[in-house]
């Protein structure tokens, strides 16, 4: 939801940070968004926003359908080299328990690189 809730073009922003990359998404965040998209205003207008760039994303499976969305994008980025983009306080914390880097917003103007 980030594009739409500070104007960027996400994956542009991305090839900058990495050049080469290829953009996924799990199913359950696929979900996730449909859902909110159901909503008025301008978290369902994010949401999607969200959905039209899945369409530019390699679907992949998910590591367990069963557990919450965000902890599955923590077991599938887990003991892997890969950046999860997400700007939620909580995931990020997760992610860097686990010495995983990410990609989140500075200062609501660009994209940074982030590793603890």
């Amino acid at each position: 939801m980030m594009p739409a809730q500070f104007k960027i073009d996400l994956f542009s922003e991305i090839g900058k940070l990495l050049g080469s990359f290829e953009p996924v998404v799990l199913p359950g965040v696929v979900q996730e968004l449909t859902g909110l998209s159901r909503a008025k205003g301008n978290d369902g207008a994010a949401a999607r926003l969200g959905l039209a760039l899945v369409g530019q994303c390699t679907v992949v499976e998910s590591p367990g359908s069963s557990i919450p969305v965000d902890d599955q994008v923590i077991a599938w980025a887990s003991g892997k080299d890969r950046l999860v983009v997400t700007n939620d306080r909580r995931v990020r914390d997760a992610l860097f328990a686990k010495g995983i880097g990410v990609i989140s917003m500075r200062k609501q103007k660009k994209l940074e690189i982030l590793r603890r």
